[in-house]
């Protein structure tokens, strides 16, 4: 299928609010998910007959379970202070991609059926009945939202447009309008323990040539090592890290730390796969059999510590959720937190003086940062508030002698999305995803000017895979993204007394 044609935002000065393009993006969604695709994962494989009523009492069920999601439905005044916050919106002009206006899609059903003044006074108060065309916009407008949570950072009652979102795609799989891209992933990572499909004998041929290439590189044999019972540490982290760059340069960084600590670890050929996309679609169940895998593999492993390597939403599902899905982890040594993040291990380790590293090895570079939403809006690092935000940044500090942060506005809290997040990154929807990187881009254009940056540092899969892509559509290079612990492997000093 042809990709349609589209035009590049231009990049500008300063954050400017589009004029409203109404319908501008009503072209776009993304592949739907075939029969075989669904039913893998416990869906229909197609539209069911009676798929109105069964959506309606999937909301049904929807709201009474979740309080929050009943509150953000009944809460909104319409004050307008997401209006401009959503990445989509700026990128697009197309007023569906407010933040309110996307709520609304779902609100306005939700009145219809499930408040008084809807099922008698439906006019009224915007309440509309769920028909085909309905359903048709939720899966334009509802694969629009990367579910950053960045509107519910300026929203004065805290609604969280990205628990609609994922409320909405549980709707639609569950009468059999899925998305083909995460339904499929799902699917590879439950029955083979990666999103790529990789079998196990392919990721040890991987990493037997990840070791040849480091020892060649460096003089130093630091090993991957796979499948070993024993081990301290079980270190799950996405599989794109196993096959492509910058990813793999942040595997290889994550190696040369735990060598050179003298720590015991390994990868698990069950659960190679630290993202988690069943909190893109919503589905609690699917989300729990992906967290079941690590449980299981580390429970077969004998592990004392899971860590997790650069994922934003796999260390958001890890932190906000693990336990829940996959606790208790009493077997594990309660002296570390359950789970860790790689970097709050490097960090530990720099501050404890077990890792040399000489930043001099990044001159070459000058580095900022991205700070991935899941991490900066849906969890949190270390044991101080902000750890998030400062622990990345000390790493990058340590390893890298030229950093500089991007505009106060757009880092931290308040970043913008790398506008291919939220189970988006798929080719189908490339002009969303370089339409929507706008924001980010706009901030990168402002480092690049006034500081010289030649690189910009993230810690997730799915921002450095973004970027690889939209990059060039901006005028920049696709190998201007870089992983954190990529700089770090470039610093660190192997072999050296500590």
């Amino acid at each position: 299928m042809a990709q349609a044609e589209f035009t590049t935002p231009a990049l500008k000065p300063w954050p400017e609010i589009p004029p409203i393009e109404i319908g501008a993006m009503a072209h776009s969604r993304p592949f739907v998910a075939k029969q075989d695709i669904q039913q893998k994962i416990g869906f229909p494989g197609e539209l069911v007959e009676n798929w109105e009523q069964v959506a309606i009492a999937k909301m049904g069920e929807l709201v009474d379970n979740s309080r929050a999601l009943r509150v953000f439905l009944d809460s909104c005044v319409k004050c307008g202070a997401c209006t401009d916050k959503c990445h989509y919106f700026l990128g697009t002009a197309d007023p569906n991609n407010m933040p309110v206006a996307r709520q609304d899609l779902f609100r306005s059903v939700y009145r219809r059926y499930f408040t008084l003044a809807g099922k008698y006074l439906p006019g009224l108060v915007g309440a509309r009945d769920l028909d085909k065309s309905v359903l048709d916009e939720w899966y334009t407008y509802f694969h629009q939202c990367s579910q950053c949570r960045r509107c519910s950072v300026y929203c004065p009652y805290g609604i969280d447009t990205a628990e609609i979102s994922m409320a909405a795609r549980e709707i639609m799989d569950s009468v059999g309008l899925g998305q083909k891209y995460c339904n499929e992933i799902i699917g590879k990572a439950q029955t083979l323990g990666n999103n790529l499909g990789l079998p196990e004998p392919a990721l040890a041929d991987t990493l037997e040539g990840l070791e040849e290439d480091i020892e060649e590189e460096t003089g130093v044999k630091v090993r991957l090592p796979l499948d070993e019972a024993g081990a301290d540490i079980l270190l799950v982290t996405p599989s794109a890290d196993f096959f492509a760059e910058p990813h793999v340069d942040g595997l290889i960084g994550y190696a040369k730390v735990l060598h050179q600590a003298g720590l015991s670890w390994t990868l698990s050929s069950y659960a190679s796969e630290a993202a988690n996309f069943g909190l893109f679609i919503g589905s609690y169940d699917n989300m729990q059999k992906l967290a079941l895998r690590i449980r299981e593999a580390a429970l077969e492993l004998g592990v004392k510590r899971i860590v997790f390597g650069e994922c934003g939403h796999a260390w958001r599902v890890a932190y906000g959720f693990m336990d829940t899905l996959a606790g208790p982890f009493d077997f594990l040594d309660p002296a570390y937190p359950v789970p860790q993040h790689i970097c709050e291990v490097t960090y530990d380790l720099i501050g404890q003086g077990a890792l040399r590293l000489d930043p001099s090895a990044n001159d070459e570079s000058v580095v900022t940062f991205h700070d991935s939403c899941n991490l900066a809006r849906g969890s949190r690092m270390g044991d101080f508030e902000g750890g998030q935000f400062a622990i990345p940044r000390a790493i990058l500090r340590a390893s890298c002698n030229h950093f500089y942060d991007m505009p106060p506005g757009t880092i931290g809290e308040a970043t913008f999305c790398c506008g291919g997040g939220g189970g988006l990154l798929t080719d189908d929807l490339v002009e969303l995803r370089v339409k929507g990187a706008l924001p980010r881009m706009e901030a990168l254009k402002q480092v690049v000017d006034d500081h010289g940056v030649t690189h910009m540092a993230a810690i997730c899969a799915i921002c450095k895979s973004q970027f690889s892509k939209v990059l060039p559509y901006y005028g920049f290079e696709m190998d201007q993204v870089v992983s954190v612990h990529q700089l770090v492997g470039n610093a660190i000093v192997l072999g050296a007394e500590q």
